[in-house]
Formats: structure tokens, C-alpha cells, sequence
């Protein structure tokens, strides 16, 4: 079922919203202030291809600092989308699957800093 999910999931926007943290990523690389923003823009993009299957688990006290400055610049705008997006696919009974998965998604981009995905 994850892998139907994972396909679908991708034709319906992963490949693009995946595709679209990779380059956000590279682009912050390209800067060396900018390079632990671009290790995590690439952790989004790996959940954003296949969300399905993978599990989120938070840890915001392993690096504060950073996570504050990600939320206070970048954080709470993605966030904002996110949801919109989450809630906007739980309006349907076929899109609450997307929306759960927006959810998920909603909370590493808010704390990306010191979280693993499994």
C-alpha cells in the first residue's frame, strides 16, 4: 500500500515539491553560511518524494539556536502552506491520506533542525 501511495503521492505533486526543495537546497549551499539550511532543504525534499512510510520524530532542543532563526525567516511561512495545503486535501475523503501525509510534512518544515526521519 506505501508504494501505491508513494506513486501516486508523486504524480500528484511530490516529483515537483521534492524537485523544488532539492534546488532550494543546492542554492543555499552555494553559500557557506547557508550550507545547514541546505542540508535540510534536502531532507525535505527526501520526505517530499515519498512521504509514505517514512516517520517524522522532533528534537528542538538539539539545536535551538537554529531552529528559532529557521522559524522566525523561513518556518512559520512553509508551515502556513503546509496546512493550508493539509487542509485543503481533508476537504475530500480521497485527498485526507495527502492531507495527513501535509501534516507530517508541516512539522519538519517548521523544525527541521535535529530531526530524523526513520
Amino acid at each position: 500500500m506505501k508504494i501505491i501511495s508513494n506513486i501516486l503521492w508523486a504524480i500528484f505533486g511530490g516529483i515537483f515539491l521534492g524537485a523544488l526543495w532539492l534546488i532550494i537546497g543546492v542554492l543555499w549551499c552555494l553559500t557557506i553560511v547557508g550550507i545547514p539550511f541546505g542540508v535540510q532543504c534536502f531532507k525535505l525534499a527526501r520526505i517530499s518524494f515519498m512521504p509514505y512510510g517514512v516517520k517524522v520524530k522532533l528534537d528542538f532542543a538539539k539545536h535551538p539556536i537554529a531552529n528559532v532563526i529557521w522559524i522566525i525567516f523561513f518556518g512559520w511561512e512553509l508551515a502556513l502552506v503546509h496546512i493550508f495545503v493539509a487542509l485543503f486535501n481533508c476537504i475530500t475523503i480521497i485527498g485526507i491520506p495527502r492531507g495527513i501525509q501535509c501534516f507530517k510534512i508541516t512539522k519538519l518544515v517548521l523544525i527541521p533542525f535535529g530531526a530524523k526521519l526513520k
